[in-house]
């Protein structure tokens, strides 16, 4: 038995209009489309609406970049906070408008006023990703690209011809998936594990960290962290100011503290080992609180 998962591993999405209509052929890099869009098309801006979609790492850093605001503020007026089905992780949507067509906040008639900086499900659109695998198995994954379309789009009637690797390209989507990527495997590993929740401290942890970067920031620079993982000296200077290092370097964090991964070299010093001798006596303490059950 197989199972497709579309957009990629189906850890996160955009949802769907009940008028979309997933093209049953199995696309490569090289599949050539015939599509366009841009202000003449008579369908323009009409896939902006009643959409759900996620905003990755990467997504939520650029979007804010450009806006000047903080992830609170963002959150406050244009964020949604859900929890994602396959994984019971926390991440950030963006909420739609709450006129009748729950309107994308950054569309207008003329188009998308963050059109630079608009999120990657965006950018993909109208080529999905998938993954054909069969149930229950690791390996053999079959990746591939699909067409979506919606009754109402006029771009296929465009002349403009594409390789979907063209396509990508033109649209960053490569760029954003790289950036993304480490973001992803954490996903990936979280629903490995089934429907198990994590304890709301680990959640807190991951929703902070994969969407505040001031705060990821404060947490190496203004703790003791420094002083319990060793990292290169270049690779601090370059976290203190370059948002997409730092962005980086919070993922390898987040596998190490949500699964333990040795993706983080711990330095040989007293506030090691007075860490190492606190986990442990925790460890200790909870073993025998077990045993009087």
């Amino acid at each position: 038995m197989e199972d497709m998962d579309l957009d990629g591993p189906d850890v996160v999405k955009k949802s769907r209009k009940k008028s979309d209509t997933v093209v049953p052929v199995k696309l490569t890099g090289k599949s050539r489309l015939t599509f366009n869009c841009h202000p003449g098309v008579k369908c323009f801006t009409a896939c902006c609406s009643n959409v759900n979609i996620a905003l990755p790492p990467y997504d939520l850093m650029r979007i804010k970049k450009r806006l000047g605001i903080t992830t609170a503020e963002f959150l406050k007026k244009y964020g949604e906070i859900e929890i994602l089905e396959k994984t019971l992780l926390p991440i950030v949507t963006l909420r739609m408008g709450d006129d009748e067509k729950r309107s994308c906040p950054f569309v207008t008639p003329k188009g998308c006023t963050i059109y630079e900086d608009r999120p990657n499900i965006c950018r993909y659109y109208p080529v999905g990703m998938a993954t054909l695998r069969k149930q229950g198995a690791e390996k053999g994954k079959d990746e591939f690209y699909f067409m979506v379309k919606e009754d109402h789009c006029k771009g296929f009637e465009e002349e403009k011809q594409w390789t979907i690797d063209e396509w990508r390209a033109d649209q960053q989507a490569d760029l954003y998936d790289e950036m993304n990527r480490g973001w992803m495997e954490v996903l990936i590993k979280k629903k490995s594990f089934g429907q198990h929740e994590f304890p709301d401290r680990k959640n807190e942890l991951f929703f902070k960290v994969s969407t505040d970067l001031d705060y990821f920031r404060m947490f190496v620079f203004e703790s003791s962290f420094l002083d319990i993982f060793e990292v290169p000296a270049e690779q601090i200077e370059k976290m203190r100011t370059d948002d997409v290092e730092l962005l980086k370097f919070s993922y390898e964090w987040l596998k190490h503290a949500l699964f333990a991964e040795e993706t983080m070299e711990l330095r040989d010093n007293e506030e090691v080992t007075k860490r190492k001798t606190k986990i442990e006596a925790a460890f200790t303490k909870r073993k025998a609180e077990s045993g009087k059950k």
